[in-house]
C-alpha cells in the first residue's frame, strides 16, 4: 500500500496503489498512517516526503474499495497523525490529486507539484463537504474567496494556479520531479531535529486543536450529507456516466 525508501536521512513514502491511481482505502489509511509513526520514531529520519507511485498522487477516497474490517486508523486516524507528526512533512505531488489527494496540501509544512499535476476538490458535484481540515487551512494559506472558489467550485486547479494562489510552495519540472522535491528535503536533514521540531511546534501549536475541532466539525458535515437526495443523485449520475442533475433538489 505504501513503498518506503531512505536516502541520507529523507525517508519518500509513495501512495503505491497505482491502477486505483492511489486512492484510498481502509487499508492504505493504515498504512500511512504506521508509516508516518514509525518514521516520526525512527531517529534516522529527518525529514519526510509523500508522493504517489505510477501517474498520480492520489484520487481521494476509494469508495468501492473500503475493506469490511474495521480500519486501525482509518480516514480521522491518518488526519490526526499527521496533525500530530513532528518532523518536516513536504508532499511531492507528482500527478493528479482530488479530494483528499488535495486538501492534504493544508496539513503539509511544505507542498510542491509537478508542472504537469492538478488538483480538484469535487466535494460540491458529490453534494458533499470538504474534510481534512481544509475549511480551516485553505483560507490561512490562499484567502477566503479563493479557498472557498477551489473549495466549492470542483474545478480542477493547475500546478501553476496552486501556486500563484498560495496552495503550494512551488511547481517542479516533471522531468525529476521527486528527486528535486527529495533535494529541498535535505536541507532538512542537515539540520539539528531538535531545532526543526521546537520551530514547528511554536508555528503550528496555537491552532493545532482549533484545526481538530474543524476536522472534527467537517466530519460531522459529511455525515450528516453523506445519504441525502444531492449525493445519492451525484453517485446514481456517476453509475449511469451522466451529468449529474440537481435542479429538482
Amino acid at each position: 500500500m505504501v513503498t518506503l525508501s531512505d536516502t541520507h536521512g529523507v525517508r519518500t513514502l509513495g501512495l503505491n496503489r497505482p491502477d486505483a491511481l492511489n486512492a484510498f482505502n481502509n487499508p492504505q489509511y493504515d498504512a500511512l498512517a504506521d508509516a508516518l509513526i514509525d518514521a516520526g520514531n525512527d531517529g534516522r529520519v529527518k525529514a519526510v516526503v509523500l508522493t504517489g507511485n505510477g501517474r498520480a498522487f492520489s484520487a481521494g477516497a476509494d469508495l468501492a474499495g473500503r475493506a469490511a474490517e474495521a480500519p486501525k486508523h482509518g480516514f480521522a486516524g491518518l488526519i490526526r497523525t499527521i496533525v500530530d507528526f513532528e518532523k518536516p512533512f513536504l508532499l511531492a505531488i507528482n500527478g493528479l490529486g482530488v479530494g483528499i489527494g488535495a486538501t492534504i496540501c493544508g496539513l503539509a509544512d511544505f507542498a510542491f507539484m509537478a508542472k504537469s499535476a492538478r488538483l480538484r476538490c469535487p466535494f460540491s458535484t458529490l453534494g458533499l463537504v470538504a474534510e481534512a481540515g481544509s475549511t480551516m487551512t485553505f483560507p490561512a494559506l490562499m484567502g477566503r474567496q479563493r479557498a472557498m472558489w477551489m473549495l466549492m467550485s470542483s474545478e480542477w486547479m493547475t500546478a501553476a494556479q496552486c501556486k500563484e494562489w498560495g496552495l503550494v510552495l512551488d511547481v517542479l519540472p516533471d522531468e525529476g520531479f521527486l528527486e528535486s522535491v527529495e533535494a529541498r528535503a535535505a536541507t532538512f536533514a542537515a539540520l539539528p531535529s531538535d531545532s526543526l521540531k521546537s520551530a514547528k511546534r511554536l508555528i503550528i501549536g496555537p491552532y493545532k486543536e482549533r484545526l481538530l475541532a474543524v476536522v472534527d466539525a467537517e466530519s460531522q458535515a459529511l455525515a450528516a450529507l453523506s445519504g441525502g437526495p444531492a449525493n445519492r443523485e451525484a453517485i446514481a449520475a456517476f453509475r449511469e456516466k451522466r451529468a449529474a442533475d440537481f435542479s429538482h433538489l
